[in-house]
Parts: C-alpha cells; structure tokens; sequence
C-alpha cells in the first residue's frame, strides 16, 4: 500500500506514535489513500491525538518528527490555512511528509476517511460512524463572479508592464478557474491543475497556451487565450453568467 520510497519514515511515525499515550492512531491520506501513489507520492499522514494531548504533540512536532528519521528542514502549515499540520522534508533519500495533528472531534472535519496504518483503540472507528468525509467541491457561481474582475486585474497588469505578476495571475486563472470548471464530473477529488493532463487531455493544448513569457504582447496573448478555453469549460456548468461584466472585460482586452 505504501511505496516503498515511504515506507521507512511511515514505520517511524508507527513506531514513535505507538511510544505516546497520547497518541491514538496514524492515519494515510492523499495518494496512498486513494490507491493511485507512485514513485513520486508524499506522505499525508494524520495523528489523532487525545483532546487533552493534542495542543502539546502539535507544540512538540519538530521533536517528534526528529525522532522518526533524518530530517532536514520542517515548517509548519499556516501558509495553506493549515496550523495543525507540520511539513517535514527527510532524506536521503528525500521524502516529503506531511504530519498533522488533530484531536478525534476535529478528524469529524475531513476530506478522506484514509487508510488506518495504526490505532491504538476504536477512536477513528467512532468518529467515522457518526460522521463523513467530503472533499471541498469547486464553486462555479463562486468561480464566473470572480473571474472577469481576475481577467481585468490581469491586463491591467501587462499594461503596466508589471509582466510577473501577470504571470502570477494566469497561474490563478488556470487553478482557480479554468482547471475546476474543465474537470467538472471527471473527478471526485477536484484539486486545480493537478492531473489536468490526465483528467482532461484534449484540453491540454488549450491549457498551454495559457502560459506566457515575461512579454507584454505573449502575456496578452496568453491572458485571451484563457479567455477562450473559460468561455470553453463553463459550457453545461450551471450557473448565473456575469454577462456584463463579460463583454465590458472583453472590450478592455481588445482595446488594449
């Protein structure tokens, strides 16, 4: 179930998590949970504490992931809105692990059940029958109110000549926009970009040409070609266009 790129640190974490009371069970999410994790896969593993034990394994993970083999760098995730998680990089060989803290009320919040590598007594089993797992869907109503105001943001950019920021920006219009309406239906683990090439093949192209070089008239040209593949994706996609907002954003591009 785990590569074997992961295995060594996924025993480590066993094998410490098993040394601490107030640790109840270890469990794999991400690729491994899903079953499609290759030679290339991190490791996201959530550690269900005890209520009471939860704040101190959290202030203690750098410690603890010391203890589960060679680190070499960690942070923790306030940066993905993530303040529970710790990400760790190990090696050699290098492997990327994510290490999340969460007391048994807060694993009633989550986005995969996961795989139980180890548990202490039946407290995942409770939590998950009583509760569910849901992974955050796009929004596409969210998605066309933001987007044309996003496309303008984005020529006013170029125009300035503030070319990486345009850059900076299509990335978004790609992740946030174009990708979650393009994989609508395909998939039940919606993610931006990630495995677009696989999700949405013939849109590869189209996709490609979204991507520009540092200038003015290649970002203008990458800024409308998004403009095409959107108007392409959100076809079939219910929801309320922003038709005004449409054509008073395409009159600025062709102006510009």
């Amino acid at each position: 179930m785990i590569p074997e790129h992961l295995r060594q640190v996924a025993d480590g974490v066993l094998r410490e998590a098993a040394k601490d009371p107030r640790v109840l069970a270890v469990v794999a999410g991400g690729s491994v949970a899903s079953g499609i994790s290759d030679e290339y896969s991190d490791l996201d593993l959530v550690l269900v504490c005890t209520a009471e034990g939860q704040p101190a394994c959290l202030a203690e993970a750098k410690e603890f992931a010391a203890r589960v083999g060679p680190l070499l760098s960690s942070f923790s995730g306030e940066h993905v809105g993530e303040p529970r998680l710790l990400i760790a990089l190990f090696g050699p060989p290098l492997v990327h692990v994510d290490l999340k803290f969460v007391t048994p009320d807060g694993l009633r919040t989550r986005v995969e059940d996961g795989v139980v590598l180890w548990q202490r007594d039946d407290t995942v089993d409770k939590v998950r029958a009583d509760s569910e797992a849901a992974w955050p869907q796009p929004d596409p109503q969210w998605i066309e109110d933001r987007f044309w105001p996003w496309v303008h943001y984005t020529a006013v950019k170029i125009a300035r000549g503030e070319l990486f920021e345009a850059i900076e920006a299509l990335g978004a219009l790609r992740g946030l926009a174009i990708a979650p309406l393009a994989t609508w239906g395909r998939t039940s683990r919606p993610a931006g970009v990630r495995r677009f090439e696989t999700l949405a093949p013939e849109l590869v192209p189209e996709l490609r040409a979204t991507i520009a070089t540092a200038d003015a008239d290649d970002c203008l040209r990458a800024l409308e070609a998004a403009v095409d593949v959107y108007r392409k994706v959100r076809e079939g996609v219910p929801m309320v266009r922003r038709t005004a907002a449409e054509e008073a954003v395409v009159a600025f591009l062709r102006a510009s």
